[in-house]
């Protein structure tokens, strides 16, 4: 899976976009075939916001964003939205494969 990672009006620490990969790539996991992820850190006055774009087949686009005095937490704020948007959504499949197996 292919991730960018991108600074807005600011500087973002190297150690940081490692970190940003990192947890991408474990996100990734989590989700059914990712393609692209994107990650976005952005300078807003004295808040840092980091938001997070991941790319799903058929076009589905997963977004989260999280602001927070601090890239790291900001960024392990967006990381527990977007697997929380993960986690519904794969409910929402085994739900329905679960009813289909009832009809038969």
């Amino acid at each position: 899976m292919q991730t960018t990672v991108t600074a807005r009006h600011c500087e973002v620490p190297d150690d940081l976009k490692r970190r940003a990969e990192q947890l991408m790539e474990r996100v990734a996991r989590k989700a059914h075939r990712a393609q692209r992820a994107q990650v976005i850190f952005a300078a807003d006055n004295h808040r840092k916001v980091v938001e997070i774009q991941l790319s799903l087949p058929r076009g589905q686009v997963r977004v989260a964003s999280a602001e927070a005095d601090d890239f790291r937490s900001a960024l392990d704020r967006a990381k527990g939205k977007l697997l929380h948007q993960l986690d519904k959504t794969s409910r929402r499949y085994n739900r329905r494969s679960g009813q289909s197996g009832r009809d038969r």
